[in-house]
């Protein structure tokens, strides 16, 4: 199976317009234009890497989870990293057919719990992510 990666555009498009939508709150999520644009190619890149024919991230759960972990953690944007994060994840898993039979509301506290992680705890912190995307991973609901 192709795991199809999100474009820079795509998250502008669709993550972030979402993000704004869904997690309405005091305080707004800036601009899209307000972002760190490195911060953020770098993150929806690295999911995809490989050394030597070696790829990290192997599974669409794998990749899932970096991405979320790293939207959390790098801060590619002024403000709403973690409401874009839990977008952006969910955005990328339905390019890929499939979704997270959650609430956002949970998807929103499994962020705050990156957030407040330790980095030294960050392969723990990914293990425990890829554990909660695959006992919520369901094939996107066709309608």
């Amino acid at each position: 199976m192709d795991i199809h990666p999100l474009s820079v555009g795509e998250v502008e498009l669709i993550a972030h317009n979402l993000a704004v939508q869904w997690f309405e709150q005091d305080e707004p999520i800036p601009d899209f234009s307000t972002r760190y644009p490195d911060k953020l190619e770098s993150c929806l890149q690295q999911p995809f890497t490989s050394f030597i024919d070696l790829e990290p991230y192997p599974t669409l759960k794998d990749k899932a989870a970096i991405l979320f972990y790293l939207l959390v953690k790098n801060h590619p944007f002024l403000n709403g990293n973690k409401r874009l994060a839990v977008t952006t994840m969910l955005v990328f898993l339905a390019k890929n057919n499939m979704w997270i039979d959650t609430s956002p509301q949970a998807l929103y506290q499994v962020a705050k719990t990156v957030a407040s992680s330790r980095p030294q705890d960050r392969e723990g912190i990914i293990q425990t992510l890829t554990k909660f995307i695959s006992d919520y991973l369901v094939e996107f609901p066709n309608k």
